[in-house]
């Protein structure tokens, strides 16, 4: 069953806990409008003053403001969802329910929502199950399509064949499993809009990306286009970024971050070293081996979804500036 919003949600859960057939599993999925834009300035109270802003995000009023309102969506879900919990938990069926909370796309901030930076791809995923989940941490890679394997596997069905998606039950519950090496993001044509000057950039913009513990590799396969964040170009914040960008007065990473034209057609990064994706190591011969290993690993994934996008230029493996330029003579 699928709920979505919040309201009434509480009261339905119960319903059909009530009229769930005992003895065999059964799933229920609620959706939760928080946080999403447009921020609802009535949600919560967050000091903006108080917020460490994250490093891909330059230190302006209008920024701290939209996060605050963010932050206030947060709180609101995470009540929205004790709400749900308890009602399970009156239920008596608690102890025999696994529960996965997971967002379905990233913050809708510029670097965020629509793009294939983490902020964008790197959403909340958190699993309970009293007994059979011991409190941890871990950073394993997890992507979105394997969350209908897990939810089989955990109620005892067989996948269908040819299925990519990879059950993480075992790693709920302490069983063997291994590992993903790399997962992938795709930014594909967003919404519906009109394509005009205003919208063309945050509906027509394609990318893809390979990702493994430390490495990320994106493939702008549109580097001419502007950039403009999903669902926040109208906010304070971007606007003012946009208003310190005409200034000359945004930090130079962020310069190159939001207004460097033509984009990289690679750009590659260290996460541990760099996690605001602000410094493109694309091209740099210490890197090479890395690079070359991410390339094949999302080539053949294009490949396996029959995702006819023009492939990577070999000439085109280098920082902005040097991408798909040919050589003298």
């Amino acid at each position: 069953m699928d709920v979505s919003g919040q309201g009434a949600t509480p009261q339905l859960f119960e319903q059909f806990l009530g009229q769930a057939p005992k003895g065999r599993p059964w799933f229920f999925w609620v959706n939760f409008s928080d946080p999403h834009h447009v921020w609802d300035p009535d949600a919560g109270r967050i000091d903006p003053a108080k917020i460490k802003l994250p490093p891909h995000l330059p230190d302006l009023p209008g920024v701290r403001e939209d996060l605050a309102r963010y932050c206030g969506e947060v709180e609101r879900a995470d009540r929205s969802f004790a709400e749900a919990m308890a009602v399970l938990r009156k239920s008596g069926q608690e102890a025999n329910t696994l529960v996965i909370f997971m967002g379905d796309n990233g913050m809708a901030f510029p670097h965020g929502k629509g793009s294939l930076y983490d902020p964008g791809m790197n959403v909340p995923l958190m699993a309970r199950w009293p007994g059979h989940i011991k409190p941890a941490v871990t950073r394993t890679l997890i992507s979105g399509e394997d969350l209908a394997a897990t939810f089989m596997d955990a109620g005892g069905a067989a996948l269908p064949k040819g299925v990519s998606g990879r059950s993480f039950y075992p790693l709920l519950t302490g069983g063997r499993y291994e590992p993903r090496e790399h997962i992938f993001g795709a930014r594909l044509f967003h919404g519906n809009g009109a394509f005009t000057a205003e919208t063309k950039a945050s509906t027509f913009d394609l990318s893809r990306c390979v990702r493994s513990n430390r490495y990320k590799l994106i493939y702008n396969v549109t580097p001419q286009m502007e950039y403009w964040p999903v669902d926040s170009g109208q906010d304070p914040g971007w606007q003012q970024i946009l208003a310190a960008h005409k200034a000359g007065t945004l930090k130079p990473e962020h310069e190159r971050a939001y207004f460097g034209r033509p984009r990289p057609v690679l750009e590659l990064y260290d996460l541990d070293a760099d996690p605001g994706e602000l410094n493109n190591l694309a091209g740099r011969p210490e890197l090479r081996d890395i690079q070359q290993t991410l390339m094949a690993a999302m080539q053949e994934k294009m490949i396996a979804d029959y995702d006819f996008i023009p492939p990577v230029l070999t000439e085109a493996n280098q920082p902005a500036g040097g991408a798909g330029k040919k050589k003298k003579k």
